[in-house]
C-alpha cells in the first residue's frame, strides 16, 4: 500500500477527470459503494474457485461478528447496491461507473499494490451484441483521449452455462492426457471450474496447453451469432481486434463476451485491463433476471504507463502573488481573496521575507505568473507581473488582475 501525491497523483486526477467527461457523455452515472462488503457477495459472485476467494481477499469478522472484506473489485458491489435500492426493477437500461480503491492480499510485484484504484462502468438491461460494441467504443474513446494510440482488442465468447458441459467433458479428457503436466492449482480447478485452467499464469502450465480443446467450437447457436455479430460492429467501428480463444478472465461470473485490451505503448504487448458480459451474476446475488456487461481498469498500471509514455501530466501550476512588507501582506490576502472568488488558481506567499527567496520557489515549482506587491505599487494602485517563461515584467491596475487570470469559461 502507498501514499499517492505529486506528479503520480496528478496523473490520478487527470484520468479521472477525463473518465468522468467520456463516460458522461454516454449516459453513465457515478455509484459509490462501501470499501467493506459482506463476505458471501464475493463468495456468490466471484466464485469460491477463484484465487481473490482463495487467496487474496482481505476478511475478518467485525465487531457484530459478521463475516466482512475489503473489496477485492468493485462489480459484485454494485450489483449488490443495484439490488438493494431497487435499481433494475424497470425494462430500461442502467448505466453506472466507479472510481475507487480495492483490496487484494497479492503477492509484491512491480507495478502491482495491495490497496489499488479502479475505474469501471456497468452496463444493465441489455443483452444484444450491440449495448457491448457500446461500451467498448467508449472504452476505447477514453483511452485514446488519454493518449494511448497502440490499443488493440482481444476477445473470445465464453459460452453460457447451458452450453459449456460439452466443452468441459472435451477439456478433463484433454487435461487428463497430461494431468502431470499442470500445476496443483490446475487440478483444483479443472474440478471445480475448468476454464480457470485456461488463465493460469504458470508457464509450464501454458505451455501444456498447447492444441486444448477451443471453447468457441462448442458454442450454442444463439452465443455463436453473438460472437460474430460483436466481432462485425468492432469492424465497422474501425477498433482493432483479436481472438484469443484462451482469453476466460479470472472470475467466475463472465458469460459469452471476455475481452481485454493490450497495448504495446509500453514496447512488449500486455494487457492494461478486461471485463466482459455477466448475464447471471444479478439473479446470482438475489435479484432481477437481468443482462448486464462490465469492465474494470487499474488507475495504478494506467497511471505508470502514461507517465511513462507522456511524462508529466497535464498540469497549469497557479500563479503566486508576493507581498513585500506588512502593509502589502494584509492588501495581499484581500487581493488573492477577489482572485480566488473569480476562480483564479493561485497560491499566496505568506512567508514574508525576501523576493529573491520567492522568485527561487516559484521557479522550483515551474510556476508561470509572479505577481508582486510592494509600498510602490499599493501607492500607484497597480501589481507588477512578471511571465517566468520568458522573464518579461508589465503592470497591470490592481482592478485588471481578476479579469486577465480568470480562466476561460467553457
Amino acid at each position: 500500500m502507498r501514499d499517492l501525491f505529486g506528479a503520480e497523483l496528478r496523473w490520478f486526477q487527470h484520468i479521472e477527470e477525463t473518465a468522468r467527461r467520456v463516460f458522461g457523455r454516454h449516459g453513465y452515472g457515478e455509484i459509490r459503494t462501501p470499501i467493506l462488503e459482506e463476505l458471501e457477495v464475493f463468495k456468490r459472485s466471484v466464485g469460491e474457485s477463484s484465487d481473490i476467494v482463495n487467496k487474496e481477499m482481505y476478511q475478518f469478522t467485525d465487531k457484530g461478528g459478521r463475516e466482512v472484506v475489503m473489496r477485492p473489485e468493485n462489480t459484485a458491489g454494485v450489483v449488490r447496491a443495484a439490488i438493494q435500492h431497487k435499481l433494475l426493477t424497470s425494462n430500461d437500461p442502467v448505466l453506472f461507473y466507479y472510481i475507487g480503491q480495492q483490496f487484494r492480499y497479492e503477492r509484491m510485484q512491480t507495478g502491482r499494490y495491495r490497496q489499488f484504484w479502479q475505474i469501471g462502468a456497468e452496463s444493465f438491461g441489455v443483452a444484444s451484441p450491440e449495448s457491448e460494441a457500446e461500451s467498448l467504443l467508449m472504452l476505447h474513446s477514453f483511452l485514446t483521449e488519454l493518449g494511448l494510440k497502440s490499443l488493440v482488442f482481444s476477445i473470445n465468447s465464453v459460452g453460457t452455462p447451458e452450453s459449456r458441459p460439452a466443452f468441459h467433458a472435451a477439456f478433463r479428457a484433454f487435461f487428463a492426457e497430461r494431468a502431470d503436466q499442470f500445476c496443483e492449482d490446475c487440478h483444483r480447478r479443472i474440478e471445480t471450474n475448468p476454464l480457470r485452467v485456461l488463465d493460469c499464469k504458470n508457464e509450464r502450465c501454458q505451455a501444456a496447453l498447447a492444441g486444448h480443446p477451443v471453447i468457441t467450437d462448442h458454442l450454442d447457436e444463439a452465443s455463436a451469432q453473438h460472437h460474430a455479430r460483436l466481432k462485425a460492429l468492432l469492424a465497422e467501428l474501425g477498433i482493432p481486434y483479436v481472438e484469443d480463444p484462451r482469453l476466460v478472465r479470472g472470475l467466475d461470473y463472465y458469460t459469452r463476451t471476455a475481452f481485454e485490451v493490450l497495448s504495446s505503448d509500453l514496447g512488449a504487448q500486455s494487457a492494461l485491463l478486461g471485463g466482459g458480459r455477466y448475464d447471471g451474476l444479478v439473479k446470482q446475488l438475489g435479484g432481477p433476471e437481468v443482462p448486464a456487461f462490465g469492465w474494470a481498469i487499474g488507475l495504478d498500471r494506467l497511471a505508470m504507463v502514461l507517465q511513462q509514455v507522456r511524462g508529466e501530466a497535464p498540469h497549469q501550476a497557479p500563479a503566486l502573488l508576493i507581498p513585500l512588507g506588512d502593509r502589502a501582506a494584509t492588501e495581499a490576502l484581500k487581493l488573492a481573496r477577489i482572485l480566488w472568488d473569480a476562480g483564479v488558481p493561485l497560491q499566496l506567499e505568506t512567508r514574508g521575507g525576501a523576493l529573491k527567496k520567492a522568485m527561487a520557489f516559484a521557479n522550483r515549482a515551474g510556476i508561470q505568473t509572479v505577481l508582486i506587491l510592494g509600498d510602490g505599487e499599493l501607492e500607484a494602485g497597480t501589481v507588477t507581473v512578471k511571465h517566468m517563461a520568458t522573464g518579461e515584467q508589465e503592470t497591470w491596475a490592481l482592478g485588471e488582475a481578476a479579469a486577465r487570470l480568470a480562466p476561460p469559461t467553457a
